[in-house]
């Protein structure tokens, strides 16, 4: 009674016939309406009559079922049905009205909660025995009620979620493409989005109603699975685990899940548990082959564990990986280890699979590699040793595919397996397998391989990971990266020594501490010492890659393998680090600061590695970019000033003060050329305040200490900017260091400059005594030329005066005595018959330098005697002394004159002295720049011509005028026969240019050009820095504006009217002429040097150009086709069939770089592609048109004029036409229909070049020295990747990586084909039907020609076991199996081939590939 009570609400008695069997024909795809007042009483009822129902049931049920386990008699509750006259037929129609009303969008709170309600109802029935005979199961019904819980449950709509995903997708979206729409689906999308505009808004309370019925709905599924088989129902089965892994995003799990084989569903709480256990459940015997229903369940998990949301079709979406996400993907992850752990071998194989596709199906963005990589090695930890080696061999194949992510996915992956213990083999093992176990094996076969991979990201993540692996604690692999960089057999680490080795110091890393006293075998059994140094050159090389990335990651792995001993702590590999801080990429530089400073911080007890923090960190504090300036400031900042504290003698400096005052102490010292940039950054910083009076103090506390000497380079360059200092301290200093003669040069030259910037703060009796001090110690002429020069400029500090005449006065006064002292000086030594017999070389020089420096700052008190003094050191003239009256020829060298018996040394100081004396007066520099031009072309010592060329560069800034006219004198010295001379005059012209006081004209250019080829490569890559770096950016065409020229300058051929026709002597032409064969290879260098820096507006001018000034002058005769003119024409046309000719719009690649298979595009990316596709268009019309209309002609007439004279120049036209017309080989007759011969003579070279280029390749790919071998524990291959054909349609079965090898594909095509023939039969499959062959031995036959014949073979995968890469498919030996696989469609899309057999395999049917 109390049922039938329940049942009343539904109103079964007043439902009409005719509608329940009209539901029942509609097999309840669609919703029945009932009479309206019908439907209004039936639909009155509330919750409560649901629950009371259902609770009626569910007693029932228990109590059939505990009288079924004892026997004892029971009444059916289907024959209570009966007795009540309830028909069973129009409960379950009745029940499908309420789950259909839910369906829909526009449902609201009761409609949703009913459904529910009735769909668990309806649930609960089918699992009551006896359900099926009633007729209560029907699939359709049951897949409605089972995945309900999608339609009544409020939330983003399915469709903007998927948008949501995409565009997270597309975030970072270089490599991001839109899914294609059919139209179709774009309207039904578009309904789809007006119905989720009307969508209700749902209260706290009524989305806990709904979410308690779906709670009741999803229990009422699981007790459904544990009584109600779907062993015969596999789209049903296939059905449940597709809803329950929705629901694993339902509602966040609070805590850590449980998954036991029988639990108690009224205790699961939230409903990813339940949806755990009801994965669990259909995982058992009763819902069919176990098998199966776990391949169903791992391909359901595989995307919740990639994060992405996979609807019934389309490419799947990536999810925003929140917290929610990530703790679900963990659970799952968890949940399939446990799945494993229970099921063991059954679910190994499949976990392979798993472990295939999350690697196969991975994207491309970072943060989705790294959860993905972790997923990998978290459920590798599941596997036994043997099926860990299979899966490390799948993925050594799967690091070489064609495809960017694969290989880049495939380093995160060994990165989380070298973390992990390392495998020891299993009993029984397969010896092939033990290979792939051990940790080197990861390093060295997959990781290092990749450092010469196509893609340059995977290059970079490659290297990047190798550094990483030095950081963990794992010995295995630290030997196996001493092994690839260290020849040496053995090593032994002492525990706690400290010696300057590589593998001990202080600051050991962590892979050592804990090794015990004995000698650590490092094996080189694998790598030689060839491959040691190569593999280290390498690392170097890629240091200065041309991509950004690349850069960046090798300056990584260079600075691990340095911090971890693997390579010696050299300057030479040292320098690498402090170079890239001037990298041209901004993030390079920054991440080379990082780097110096990170090694720094390991070794701060090194000297070496302290020199190349500061040559790298220093110099960048004056860099163009202000972020740079900034980081180099913060560790400046960071590592010098926060260091300096109060110092005290009786205390120890701890280990940063330390490395502080050594860092100061090498600036003093080795370091003395930063000194410059240093200072840069204190200006920076007196800006900032940031020296504050206790840091003074502080600093000046640490002048006593024995450091004394970084204590007083900090306060020259503070003190300027500091408002109150002690300066009794400072003078007190001063009078110690007069005192004393112990006092380092740096030392004196800081306290003096110190002196000189707190002048101005001084009494004049105090600055009084120093000036006495400072002349009395300038006239001993016992200083150094560095404290001579601070003492000079200290000097005129104190003179300074707001009135300037009486600062001249004063200069005058003192300047004007040191130069009267010097010119005694050198009268005594020149005017003197036996005056250089007992010469002292530095008295001298001191005399000279401070003449030199007292002159500049006194002109009026140098005279015609003090001149000609300084002249004699150059030459010896003492009877024009004594006279005073003529002046010296000007157009004769210096070292024309009389020789005098002067050291180089003061000859050369000398030199510098008289242009500082030149610099004050405009009549000595029209007198001596003659004779300094004339010097530079004559002279023989190397040190005073060095001297001539700055002295003349600075008169260059001063008297520009007068100088221009001798530029070429000094371009010349840029093929000087000393590299020095070379070098400082391309320095000095640079910044001549710079600063425009030189302008391009006559030859310069051209000499720049020469300089490109210097012999020296320092010198050239200097002038290619200075070229590209500084003076293109100030004149963009220069480049274009000269090239032509160029082209009859280094062939020196000045027969045409307007080019090469600037002014040169015969000795300057022979100096810089790259004429004749033997230069070839130097000009076309400076050509490809230039071409690569034109833009292409650039290159189709110049092309036009060379038309008009070279081709056509020789097509009308205007130049002789003689031997030079043949020459020209043969290096016009070796020019214009240069790849660097190409115009970029066309050659350059659109979007994503060769090799590389974006996996994605965003729209931004689309669209610029879309633009460069139109674009490459049209710049390839108008570059056609340019040619016929203007370029053929030419050919035609050049080809006739070369026939006629026989000139071998008609090899290079026709080497010429055959690079051109590749792009238009169909079009040939089009474009020279005027010359058929011509037209046949392109065809034919055409073909030919084709047919040699097809007879190569097949001589490599016919190679009897085959090189891919399987991977195994000796060595393994290290290709690049291959070209591998598309995915399968998608099926969850083991994906295709890219073959090994391209080589035996081609090779064994034959044999594949043939054994088509032999292998007809269809195997079944419910995954996926491929198409393949097996390549048996001796499957190769002495027919050379077959049709095409073969069927398509439908492969099981033996229980899942991939067989394209295991055991069986990957050996290339002639004794196994190959697997090729390849989708019906694919063999659809190609005709089918002959099968041409090689003559080669013919003649060596047995020979190994």
């Amino acid at each position: 009674m109390e049922l039938n009570s329940a049942l009343q609400f539904l109103k079964l008695r007043e439902i009409p016939e005719a509608w329940v069997d009209a539901v029942w024909d509609l097999e309840f795809t669609e919703r029945k309406s009932l009479d309206d007042t019908i439907e209004e009483e039936v639909t009155a009822s509330g919750d409560k009559a649901f629950r009371n129902l259902y609770q009626c049931l569910l007693a029932h049920a228990a109590d059939q079922q505990q009288s079924a386990g004892t026997d004892g008699a029971s009444q059916s509750i289907w024959a209570t049905l009966g007795e009540n006259g309830v028909s069973v037929k129009s409960l379950v129609a009745v029940l499908s009205f309420f789950i259909l009303s839910g369906k829909v969008k526009s449902a609201n709170v009761q409609q949703r909660v009913s459904s529910l309600h009735a769909a668990s109802l309806y649930l609960l029935l089918l699992g009551i025995p006896g359900s099926i005979a009633n007729k209560v199961f029907h699939e359709v019904l049951l897949d409605t009620c089972s995945d309900l819980t999608s339609h009544c449950w409020p939330q983003d709509s399915g469709k903007k979620r998927k948008k949501d995903g995409l565009k997270g997708s597309q975030a970072e979206g270089k490599r991001s493409r839109p899914q294609r729409k059919d139209p179709a689906e774009m309207e039904v999308e578009e309904d789809e989005d007006e119905e989720e505009e009307e969508e209700l808004h749902f209260s706290g309370q009524d989305l806990m109603k709904i979410r308690d019925a779906v709670v009741l709905l999803v229990q009422s599924l699981l007790r459904l699975l544990q009584t109600f088989q779907l062993k015969d129902r596999p789209q049903s089965a296939s059905s449940c685990t597709q809803i329950f892994s929705k629901l694993l995003y339902l509602e966040p799990v609070i805590g850590e899940l449980t998954f036991a084989t029988e639990q108690d569903i009224t205790k699961l709480r939230s409903v990813p548990e339940m949806a755990f256990y009801g994965l669990q459940l259909l995982c058992s015997p009763q819902h069919g082959d176990q098998t199966e229903s776990l391949r169903r369940v791992f391909h359901r998990l595989l995307y919740v564990i990639l994060m992405m949301n996979k609807g019934n079709r389309g490419k799947p979406s990536l999810l925003t990986p929140s917290q929610d996400v990530l703790s679900t993907r963990n659970q799952t992850i968890r949940f399939v280890c446990h799945l494993v752990a229970e099921r063991k071998e059954p679910a190994l194989p499949l976990l392979h699979i798993l472990l295939q596709h999350i690697c196969f199906q991975m994207v491309e963005k970072s943060e989705f590699r790294s959860h993905g990589a972790q997923a990998v090695g978290m459920l590798t930890l599941q596997m036994t040793s043997t099926h860990y080696a299979r899966f490390v061999k799948w993925l050594f194949n799967f690091s070489r595919h064609s495809k960017m992510v694969c290989r880049l996915f495939s380093v995160d992956v060994v990165m989380v397996l070298l973390e992990q213990p390392e495998r020891k083999p299993e009993e029984y093992q397969d010896p092939e397998l033990i290979g792939f176990l051990p940790h080197k094996f990861l390093i060295q076969s997959l990781l290092f391989a990749r450092r010469m991979d196509e893609s340059p990201t995977v290059q970079g993540h490659a290297l990047a990971s190798l550094a990483q692996c030095l950081e963990l604690p794992s010995l295995n692999v630290t030997r196996a990266v001493h092994n690839l960089f260290s020849s040496t057999g053995t090593q032994t680490v002492l525990d706690g020594e400290t010696t300057d080795e590589s593998l001990s110091s202080q600051h050991t890393q962590k892979t050592y501490r804990s090794l015990p006293f004995r000698t650590v075998e490092i094996s080189s059994t694998d790598t030689s010492v060839c491959d040691v140094k190569e593999n280290l050159a390498l690392l170097l090389r890629r240091v200065k890659d041309c991509k950004t990335n690349v850069r960046k990651s090798a300056l990584q792995a260079l600075v691990g393998l340095l911090k971890h001993d693997v390579i010696p702590m050299s300057w030479e590999n040292l320098a690498v680090l402090s170079e890239r801080c001037r990298d041209p990429a901004v993030s390079v530089k920054k991440k080379a600061l990082q780097c110096v400073g990170d090694l720094l911080a390991a070794k701060p007890e090194s000297s070496v590695v302290q020199k190349a923090w500061l040559q790298g960190v220093v110099p960048a504090v004056v860099d163009s970019e202000n972020s740079v300036q900034d980081k180099a400031l913060e560790a400046l900042d960071q590592v010098l000033l926060s260091q300096v504290k109060l110092y005290s003698a009786g205390r120890h400096l701890d280990a940063g003060q330390r490395l502080t005052w050594d860092l100061l102490g090498l600036l003093c010292h080795d370091c003395r050329n930063l000194s410059r940039y240093f200072s840069r950054a204190f200006t920076i910083w007196s800006k900032q305040n940031k020296f504050t009076p206790m840091f003074i103090t502080n600093l000046i506390s640490h002048t006593e200490a024995d450091h004394d000497a970084g204590a007083w380079l900090l306060l020259s360059k503070v003190v300027a900017s500091s408002p109150r200092l002690p300066y009794g301290k400072i003078l007190d200093a001063w009078d110690s260091m007069i005192s004393s003669k112990d006092v380092s040069v740096t030392t004196c030259c800081h306290i003096i400059a110190v002196i000189g910037d707190i002048a101005a703060h001084l009494n004049e009796e105090t600055k009084d005594r120093i000036v006495n001090d400072l002349m009395s110690w300038l006239k001993t002429f016992t200083l150094s030329l560095e404290v001579i020069s601070a003492a000079m400029e200290t000097l005129h500090q104190l003179g300074c005066n707001e009135d300037i005449k009486e600062t001249q006065a004063f200069l005058n006064q003192h300047c004007g005595e040191l130069v009267s002292v010097c010119e005694a000086y050198l009268a005594s030594i020149i005017l003197t018959e036996k005056g250089t017999e007992n010469l002292n070389e530095d008295l001298m020089i001191k005399h000279l330098h401070t003449l030199g420096l007292a002159s500049l700052q006194c002109p009026a008190k140098v005279g015609k005697r003090t001149v000609l003094l300084v002249e004699s050191v150059l030459t010896t003239h003492s009877d024009k002394l004594a006279e005073c009256q003529e002046e010296l020829p000007p157009l004769l060298p210096l070292s024309q004159f009389k020789a005098n018996s002067l050291p180089t040394r003061v000859r050369a100081h000398g030199v510098i002295t008289l242009g500082k004396l030149c610099l004050q007066h405009e009549e000595l520099v029209q007198k001596y720049l003659p004779v300094f031009a004339r010097e530079l072309e004559v002279g023989t010592e190397v040190a005073v011509r060095n001297n001539v060329v700055v002295i003349m560069c600075d008169l260059c800034v001063r008297y520009t005028n007068i100088v221009d006219h001798y530029i070429p004198n000094i371009s010349a010295c840029l093929r000087d026969s000393e590299a020095v001379i070379r070098e400082h005059a391309l320095i000095m012209l640079t910044n001549l240019l710079q600063e425009e006081f030189v302008k391009w004209k006559g030859s310069l250019f051209f000499r720049f050009m020469v300089a490109l080829v210097d012999p020296v490569p320092a010198i050239a890559s200097l002038c290619e820095y200075c070229l590209i770096h500084l003076l293109l950016k100030k004149s963009p065409e220069m480049f274009s504006q000269h090239f032509i020229e160029c082209i009859f300058h280094f062939n020196s051929y000045s027969k045409h009217k307007s080019y090469n026709k600037f002014p040169q002597s015969e000795s300057e032409k022979v100096r810089f002429s790259l004429k004749g064969a033997q230069h070839r290879e130097k000009r076309f260098r400076i050509y490809r040097f230039l071409l690569e820096h034109f833009t292409d507006a650039q290159r189709f001018n110049i092309t036009n150009k060379i038309n008009q000034t070279v081709l056509a002058c020789f097509a009308d005769e205007e130049l002789p086709l003689d031997a030079d003119g043949a020459e020209i024409l043969s290096e016009a046309f070796n020019i214009l069939s240069l790849k660097e000719m190409k115009l970029q719009a066309i050659s350059a690649p659109a979007g994503a770089t060769e090799g590389e298979e974006p996996e994605e595009e965003n729209m931004a990316t689309m669209a610029k592609a879309v633009l460069q596709a139109a674009q490459k268009k049209v710049v390839s019309q108008v570059q056609k048109k340019a040619f016929i209309e203007n370029t053929v002609p030419l050919i035609i007439g050049l080809k006739s004029l070369l026939e006629q004279k026989r000139s071998p120049v008609l090899r290079d036209l026709m080497a010429y036409l055959q690079v051109t017309m590749q792009e238009y080989r169909n079009e040939v007759k089009e474009f020279f229909g005027g010359d058929e011969q011509l037209a046949a003579e392109v065809e034919f070279a055409l073909k030919t070049a084709e047919r040699e280029r097809e007879m190569e390749e097949q001589m490599e790919n016919c190679s009897l020295t085959g090189d891919t071998k399987t991977p195994t524990a000796q060595g393994a291959v290290q290709g690049s990747p291959v070209t591998s054909r598309p995915l399968l349609p998608f099926s969850f079965a083991t994906p295709q990586p890219a073959r090994p090898n391209q080589l035996f594909v081609r090779q064994s095509h034959t044999d594949r084909r043939m054994s088509r023939s032999r292998q007809e039969e269809h195997v079944h499959s419910k995954s996926v039907a491929l198409e393949g062959t097996v390549m048996p031995k001796g499957a190769v036959n002495n027919r050379a020609i077959s049709t095409p014949k073969g069927v398509n073979i439908n492969l099981t995968f033996d229980e899942g076991v991939s067989a394209i890469f295991s055991d069986r498919g990957t050996s290339m030996g002639g004794e196994t199996s190959v697997l090729h696989v390849q989708s019906n469609e694919q063999q659809a899309l190609h005709p089918r081939q002959w099968n041409v057999q090689s003559p080669l395999r013919q003649k060596r049917p047995s020979a190994k590939v």
